[in-house]
């Protein structure tokens, strides 16, 4: 019977991940560990998301001072600032968010070590880790401004 099982067995499925942001798929050992809280204080990253073709209309909408795509915009700033687990991200977009990367990829290192269990211990959602000024800072800055240099030109 034991045979058998060896030979008919499920074999464990490798722990594989991809980037949060990109979908690009990361190899075992390799990205950048990241918090909620320094994913949402980029504007780089921020003047990224809402200019993608999928919010680019709520864009348009909301620098055209129509109320429903300043709406949407806040909708998808709380969707992203709400995240709860650490985001894995891939050395094509560290260079959006201002981290110290040397800790990044060995909380990274962790992370793979770990099968995706580790956080560091600000992980959480923004609005519990960062100050109120940060994170209204922040806030204001994705869904009032984001974009606009794409926008007014």
């Amino acid at each position: 019977m034991a045979l058998l099982e060896a030979i008919f067995g499920k074999k464990k499925k490798s722990f594989k991940a991809s980037c949060n942001i990109t979908k690009e798929p990361i190899e075992n050992g390799f990205g950048y560990l990241l918090t909620t809280a320094q994913i949402v204080t980029s504007k780089k990253y921020w003047d990224m998301v809402m200019t993608e073709p999928e919010t680019m209309s709520y864009t348009i909408s909301h620098f055209n001072n129509q109320s429903s795509g300043t709406q949407m915009r806040a909708m998808i700033f709380e969707k992203y600032a709400s995240v709860n687990k650490p985001w894995i991200i891939s050395d094509s977009i560290i260079n959006y968010f201002e981290v110290n990367k040397e800790e990044a990829k060995a909380n990274a290192k962790k992370w793979w070590e770990t099968e995706g269990s580790f956080a560091p211990t600000n992980a959480g959602p923004a609005d519990q880790i960062l100050n109120s000024v940060e994170y209204s800072s922040s806030k204001e800055y994705a869904i009032l401004e984001a974009g606009s240099k794409k926008i007014r030109r």
